[in-house]
């Protein structure tokens, strides 16, 4: 674990990246007056991208007018009107 100051965390922020990257460092603390302030580590993996538009696809089959039912089904929930 290497310590940086600011002022080189701001002039050679490229070569600290890459020394995570590469994992020659497993983290970089950065401080600022002498005091931790940051903490700079690689990225392990991606999080999974969660893909919500069409996750149903393939699940149901959907009638060709979705209102072809409606009488039916304000009978199961009103009663038989008169």
């Amino acid at each position: 674990m290497a310590i940086v100051n600011m002022f080189e965390a701001k002039s050679s922020l490229s070569r600290l990246v890459d020394d995570v990257e590469s994992g020659r460092e497993s983290e970089i603390i950065i401080a600022r007056s002498g005091r931790p302030a940051a903490r700079l580590v690689p990225i392990t993996s991606q999080p999974p991208v969660d893909r919500r538009i069409g996750v149903a696809r393939g699940k149901f089959v959907l009638p060709d007018s979705i209102d072809a039912h409606n009488d039916a089904i304000a009978e199961m929930f009103y009663g038989k009107s008169e």
